[in-house]
């Protein structure tokens, strides 16, 4: 037999398409990261490439290209790269495992507005094809601010970058904040759009590629003992919050003026509420998965209220666990009188046969009680009319809660009877689902999962553009009334928010869970 031309597509024989045993590894390509010195990139980005190679889920001729400002030759990048990866990786770092990827990390420098950068970049890929293998399949991604993704489009375009030969690809990677409102939203995949095939953009949520979320679907589906549940004939109400300990730190440039609830509410919250709410997908291919996201979203009901129920706040000074902390205004870079709320919280309603009735309640903040992010799924009180008022009074709701970070798992809170004496008293009692302790690894970076599917051309975890604009359809209106308000109210650091957080809900007879 000849040897086989890159035009013909070799499949193992030994292997079904169905079975799931083996691992799903990527063909040759380059992964290009603009913005490559940034947080994102040193804590996040790199850290997953050497763990997909260690892994054995990267080809051989997989290849790294870094583009920022900085005046760095290769070998200053790959000790930055090896830094990173030796800091922040989650498999061992193994030195031949190292080497094999080191050999295919390439710099450029250069800034977004200079064409001749994007020359020498477009030169890079050539030589990546030519010596690596990398076979003319190439993803971008911008983790860069909102700003500059116009310009790095535009660059790309001109520079030849943008567009794929035959049999090869070119994608492109975008971090979140997708725009500020709908128009802009619109306006950033008009221009996305005008480069790259929709089909070839990746909006990344990186939320969407936690086994936890992921597991959310599992849960629903391949259960017999849920779905039936999974309704307003059962459920009181429904809690998705996204907790987090630390304040801005330095990023006040991005957040101040962004906030709360376009951060986190409009892409991971709303994301969240549309996975648990969505009814049976044909499949769990993106176009299905996108369709049934799609109808929640579009159900989704505003309260006629937004005065009594949505609640804003900014933290103040106090203590997080033994530390003396500063509140918002004091962070460095953050105007004195900056209305921008770091915590947010609102109820919506969606007008489906399966959730009349049941109010989803999305918070989130800065600067609160612990690092938590979690679904609760919580039932309607049973009657207890067998129980005497007093054996009960300690009885809450049954409640399903799906913890997406830290200590992913899953808990099922319910009545049992309290042992000993001749009386029947019921205490709630938890049962805990753990991945830590039911499987053997650890579960993979979100990022990890996220990049690889990029690669593969692999799309279910990613928000289409219809997905997007019509979670800002439903944060809009929020925005614009509480932009006609003062201050948000101060809530101490340390704390679990603003009273009038815990108001909107006791408005309703409810209360917040406590994480």
């Amino acid at each position: 037999m000849g040897p086989m031309t890159d035009s013909i597509a070799w499949n193992n024989p030994l292997r079904d398409p169905r079975d799931l045993r083996l691992p799903r590894i990527a063909g040759p390509c380059s992964l290009v990261i603009f913005g490559v010195t940034g947080d994102l990139s040193r804590k996040k980005l790199l850290p997953a490439i050497y763990d997909l190679a260690s892994r054995g889920l990267l080809p051989p001729s997989f290849s790294l290209i870094g583009f920022a400002r900085r005046d760095w030759t290769n070998e200053h990048f790959i000790a930055f790269v090896k830094e990173a990866v030796e800091q922040r990786s989650r498999t061992p770092f193994k030195e031949a495992t190292w080497e094999n990827l080191a050999k295919g990390i390439r710099f450029v420098q250069g800034t977004f507005d200079d064409a001749e950068a994007f020359t020498r970049l477009s030169d890079t890929v050539q030589e990546l094809d030519r010596d690596r293998g990398t076979r003319g399949n190439h993803a971008f991604y911008m983790s860069v601010p909102p700003s500059a993704f116009p310009t790095v489009s535009k660059q790309l375009a001109a520079s030849g970058l943008a567009k794929s030969s035959e049999g090869a690809w070119r994608r492109v990677i975008i971090e979140k904040p997708f725009g500020h409102d709908l128009q802009s939203a619109k306006e950033l995949d008009r221009v996305v759009s005008e480069v790259f095939d929709p089909s070839s953009v990746f909006r990344i949520d990186h939320y969407l590629g936690k086994e936890t979320v992921q597991n959310l679907l599992a849960l629903r589906f391949a259960n017999a003992m849920y779905e039936p549940i999974w309704n307003s004939n059962y459920v009181d109400h429904v809690q998705i919050t996204m907790a987090e300990d630390i304040g801005i730190g330095g990023r006040a440039g991005y957040y101040d003026g962004i906030g709360a609830a376009r951060d986190v509410i409009q892409n991971h919250l709303l994301q969240l509420m549309a996975l648990t709410a969505m009814e049976e997908p044909v499949s769990f291919s993106a176009e299905d998965l996108a369709a049934e996201k799609s109808k929640v979203l579009s159900a989704v009901r505003l309260p006629s209220n937004l005065q009594d129920h949505t609640a804003r706040g900014q933290y103040s000074a106090g203590w997080q666990g033994s530390t003396r902390v500063g509140g918002y205004l004091e962070e460095k870079g953050v105007d004195q009188s900056s209305t921008t709320e770091t915590y947010a919280a609102i109820r919506l309603d969606v007008d489906t046969r399966r959730w009349a009735g049941v109010p989803f309640y999305l918070r989130t903040g800065k600067r609160l009680g612990k690092r938590v992010t979690e679904i609760a799924v919580v039932f309607k009180r049973a009657p207890h009319l067998p129980f005497e008022n007093t054996a009960v009074r300690e009885l809450g709701k049954n409640a399903i809660v799906i913890r997406v970070q830290p200590d992913e798992g899953v808990t099922m809170r319910f009545g049992s009877k309290v042992p000993g004496g001749s009386s029947m008293e019921v205490r709630d009692v938890s049962m805990d689902f753990s991945y830590g302790r039911s499987f053997t690894e650890n579960s993979p970076e979100a990022y990890e999962r996220l990049i690889l599917d990029v690669m593969l051309g692999d799309p279910p975890l990613f928000p289409t553009t219809k997905e997007v604009n019509l979670s800002w359809k439903i944060l809009d209106p929020i925005e614009e009334f509480w932009s006609t308000l003062g201050q948000p109210q101060p809530y101490r650091s340390g704390t679990w928010g603003p009273a009038e957080a815990d108001e909107m809900l006791a408005r309703d007879g409810r209360h917040w869970r406590m994480p």
